[in-house]
């Protein structure tokens, strides 16, 4: 019973440590996010034409922290990944350690593809819808911190979204995650995303398919490809069984 607990609270030490050093490189990369805030700014404007207005100090430090964060956000998951691929390791077999260990790569370039998806794809198609719905209505300026804010929810939740059918392909290869189990609660998850949709884009009927439609894909394809790798383990079990 001792020996249970001692290893139990060696786990939980291993965990704080990984924890901690995950924390450590997200608040790094923050500060090196920072140093190159006025680069990444400047692409982002390259698109819009005109220069963004600020209300006060207050909005120039929400810009520094948003342009920061997803730095920051897209540098840490790779670590993250590799600090949590590297405590479960001891219970991983050597072809699932192998097999996993290909993820970390994959989910940095998943993440910055879903911010691509977002910025290149959904974020102009709903900016020129609103625009022109304002069109001989209101004039049209924004502030940086509105134009930031809106940038963040139309790019980051797609960066997350993309993360998906590798993190059930991963915990399916974990035996954690069962696709068919999954299936049966397919009509909530569905009600879940349009929710989501809903929050993170602007009020109207466009804006919610334009997000919730490709979030439905992505849990689809997440759905497919974790079937993929529970059939390859239940061949393989099969195989080792006979």
């Amino acid at each position: 019973m001792e020996e249970k607990e001692q290893s139990l609270v060696d786990h939980f030490e291993e965990l704080r440590k990984r924890l901690i050093f995950t924390a450590i490189a997200f608040l790094l990369l923050l500060v090196l996010g920072m140093v190159y805030v006025k680069d990444i700014y400047h692409f982002f404007m390259g698109n819009l034409g005109y220069k963004l207005m600020v209300l006060g100090p207050s909005d120039i430090i929400s810009i520094y922290f948003h342009i920061a964060a997803v730095v920051a956000v897209a540098g840490t998951i790779p670590i993250a990944a590799w600090q949590i691929w590297q405590f479960v390791k001891p219970a991983l077999k050597l072809e699932e350690r192998r097999v996993t260990l290909a993820y970390i790569p994959a989910l940095f370039f998943l993440f910055m593809g879903g911010l691509a998806f977002g910025y290149y794809l959904i974020f102009p198609n709903i900016m020129r819808f609103l625009i022109k719905l304002g069109n001989g209505l209101v004039t049209t300026s924004f502030t940086a911190d509105k134009y930031f804010s809106f940038l963040m929810d139309m790019t980051l939740p797609f960066g997350i979204a993309f993360e998906l059918p590798l993190v059930s392909m991963f915990l399916t290869t974990l035996g954690i995650l069962n696709p068919y189990r999954i299936v049966k609660f397919r009509k909530f998850a569905y009600l879940f995303l349009v929710i989501i949709a809903s929050m993170i884009s602007p009020p109207e009927f466009v804006s919610h398919l334009s997000v919730a439609i490709p979030l439905i894909l992505i849990y689809e394809i997440s759905i497919l490809l974790s079937k993929v790798v529970y059939k390859r383990k239940e061949v393989n079990a099969g195989y080792i069984s006979s």
